[in-house]
């Protein structure tokens, strides 16, 4: 068994609410009122509530967040989490701190990081989940269990265009799985310029598209063909378009990656999937509800569902 500090269990399973310690709680994927009855009565107990804010976003802003959890809400950014993250464990184990992720906890990476830290330090950690896209994007009709190895997709720049995650997509397609692509999040990103000279000027927040990500995938597809091999997605490869999954503007939109490159579904977030080929007879019915008409004219309009 490991102990913290006052030979306390450092587990996330045994802990009662009663003793200080980090939260980490998940917000689910609308707004406000997705996060749990569990997570609300902790935030409102805790002495510092943290908002992660570059993973991921809600439809709604800090201020609703507030007013709706009755606590002041301490922003997060990258830079804070990965390379300050004592500044969040300070006194953690004296007094509750919670640390607020859109979507599930371990949707990400670094808040695994998180944890370990707080367990190093002798910091016992409670987990409160929620909805996250890894398992709402099964609102589009597609089996859950017959998703492969999720991917992401980041602008590409002038001097940087990546496509290795791209034979993640095609070992996916091989054994029949969907792919779960997670568009690109640019959130307090400095230009070249900036970053160069220290200067702490940061660019406007930038979101990508299930169109973009679909214009970018289809150069990849005729790269391919240039350097003569087989791609393991063609322009008429099913795919699935989802923003904003959990909001009640949600939008779904089913077909080839030709019409993602052109279909408009709105604000941000976006997420797109690449479909793994063979299909249930209840998933062709299921995306046969969001499927976009043929003649449909470009930077087609989605409604909502």
């Amino acid at each position: 068994m490991r102990t913290g500090r006052k030979g306390r269990d450092c587990s996330s399973v045994t802990l009662p609410l009663l003793f200080e310690m980090l939260y980490m709680i998940g917000l689910g994927l609308g707004d406000a009122k997705d996060i749990t009855v569990k997570g609300l009565e902790v935030v409102r107990r805790c002495s510092r509530v943290y908002l992660e804010t570059y993973t991921s976003v809600l439809t709604v802003g800090k201020e609703i967040l507030e007013e709706f959890y009755e606590r002041k809400l301490i922003l997060a950014d990258r830079e804070e989490v990965e390379q300050e993250a004592d500044n969040i464990l300070k006194d953690a184990d004296i007094s509750d701190v919670a640390f607020l992720v859109v979507g599930d906890p371990f949707g990400a990476t670094t808040h695994s990081d998180l944890i370990l830290r707080a367990t190093k330090l002798g910091i016992p950690y409670r987990v409160i989940h929620n909805a996250s896209i890894m398992n709402a994007v099964g609102c589009c009709g597609l089996q859950l269990y017959k998703f492969g190895e999720t991917v992401s997709i980041v602008f590409w720049t002038d001097t940087w265009r990546p496509e290795s995650f791209f034979d993640k997509v095609k070992k996916n397609r091989q054994n029949g799985m969907h792919t779960l692509c997670l568009l690109d999040i640019k959130v307090k990103e400095q230009s070249l310029e900036n970053l160069i000279k220290g200067r702490k000027i940061y660019e406007p927040p930038r979101y990508m598209s299930v169109n973009q990500a679909a214009q970018q995938l289809l150069e990849i597809v005729q790269n391919q063909r240039i350097r003569g091999e087989e791609p393991a997605v063609t322009e008429e490869t099913l795919c699935v378009g989802l923003a904003r999954v959990g909001a009640e503007d949600q939008k779904i939109a089913a077909g080839t990656l030709q019409q993602m490159s052109t279909v408009d579904l709105g604000g941000p977030l976006h997420s797109l999937i690449i479909t793994g080929g063979s299909l249930h007879p209840l998933e062709m019915e299921m995306l046969s509800l969001f499927t976009i008409p043929e003649n449909s004219s470009e930077s087609q309009s989605i409604g909502g569902l």
